[in-house]
């Protein structure tokens, strides 16, 4: 069987290398319609978002005419005016009463009807007031209490001295010791001779046993520990006894003790021994000075 007319032969097209293996490998990954959509997708936007909506717009005409066939494609964005102005004060304020300003509207606080220490209980209606006047000097403080409760006015003065009595004198105080000595000799045939006495409220500087017989003198307590100084006199020979040193180089002076420890001090050219036990510490009026003219 002839062929009629011309053999017509196909164009020899070629697809790129890239181009046939981006195909198969989209295709092998299975990613084809994803990309496929992306496309698509691409290309429907502009046209499904540059489109307006047509409006018909029928001009307004005299009775009877009427015009058909027109379409008017419009986008208009119409500016309206804002013309706030200033609020009337007359509505803003009216409210409010007008008030003068000088005019005092607000008193001080009240007092009356109020009492020292708390507020008042029944018959307090009538008022009462109370004021406190404290007067200081050097030696005493003068204390004046004045309440007023009605037609009654009772007025009371207090007095105090400052660490004195009724003469507002100055009273002095110090720490006194209450001291057991026992003193000890020996006779010429060997015997042993004691002599115990009993020192109460022994204030500083006092000598111990006695003036005539100064073995220590007691110095006051200390103000670090509280413990009571001793100062040894140069006619002790040799201390026995626990203490500390506080003064002295070669020769011990001044020596802090211990309560309730006794301590032994020989003393004079006889070898006499002293034991000093501190029984307790206390305060005690030293002296009173005389009161200035």
């Amino acid at each position: 069987m002839k062929r009629l007319g011309p053999e017509l032969k196909m164009p020899d097209l070629k697809v790129p290398d890239f181009l046939a293996d981006l195909y198969y490998d989209l295709r092998d990954r299975r990613l084809l319609p994803l990309v496929v959509l992306a496309i698509v997708a691409i290309v429907s936007v502009p046209f499904l978002l540059g489109g307006d909506p047509e409006i018909e717009v029928h001009p307004s005409g005299p009775a009877g005419a009427s015009i058909s066939g027109v379409q008017t494609r419009t986008a208009e964005l119409a500016v309206v005016e804002a013309k706030p102005g200033l609020r009337d004060y007359r509505k803003r304020l009216r409210g409010r009463q007008p008030t003068d300003p000088f005019e005092q509207r607000y008193a001080g606080p009240v007092l009356k009807g109020t009492e020292l220490g708390g507020g008042g209980g029944e018959g307090s209606g009538s008022g009462s007031e109370t004021s406190t006047s404290v007067t200081r000097t050097s030696k005493s403080v003068t204390k004046t209490t004045k309440t007023t409760s009605g037609d009654t006015t009772k007025t009371t003065t207090t007095t105090d001295a400052t660490g004195g009595d009724e003469d507002g004198e100055l009273t002095l105080f110090s720490f006194g010791i209450d001291a057991k000595i026992v003193r000890t000799v020996t006779k010429p045939d060997g015997g042993k001779e004691t002599h115990p006495s009993t020192h109460r409220r022994v204030t500083p500087p006092t000598a111990l046993p006695s003036t005539e017989t100064q073995v220590v003198t007691y110095m006051g307590i200390s103000p670090e520990t509280t413990k009571p100084l001793l100062l040894i006199s140069d006619e002790v020979t040799a201390v026995y006894g626990e203490a500390k040193c506080l003064s002295g180089a070669s020769t011990c002076q001044l020596i802090e003790i211990d309560v309730g420890l006794p301590i032994t001090f020989v003393f004079g050219p006889n070898g006499a021994r002293y034991k000093i036990t501190v029984l307790d510490v206390e305060p005690v009026v030293a002296a009173k000075p005389a009161s200035s003219p």
